[in-house]
């Protein structure tokens, strides 16, 4: 799987109304890539693949702290209360490596 930056950088010369269209396209994508490889995983094997692959990013310095800010503000609004706060400590555990 790339990286989040690299993935949104893939076509950098496209102009303002194509970039949003390739955004779409690479999102809808993505969103499906990831979903084949969740498919039938328990929430902690995911969990632990999101937080083994953002730590990865984080040292290798290709996920900022605003990234996983954004990613929380994606994922927040999908979660109950309990989820929501695991998500919330794991995203401060990750800003601080």
């Amino acid at each position: 799987m790339k990286d989040f930056k690299s993935y949104s950088n893939e076509h950098p010369e496209k102009k303002p109304a194509e970039e949003n269209q390739s955004t779409y396209n690479n999102t809808v994508e993505l969103a499906k890539v990831i979903s084949k490889a969740m498919n039938g995983k328990s929430e902690t094997q995911i969990l632990h693949t999101i937080i083994t692959e953002a730590e990865r990013g984080k040292r290798e310095g290709t996920l900022s702290n605003a990234d996983l800010d954004n990613f929380y503000n994606a994922l927040a609004p999908l979660l109950d209360g309990l989820k929501k706060r695991k998500l919330r400590e794991v995203i401060m555990r990750l800003k601080s490596i």
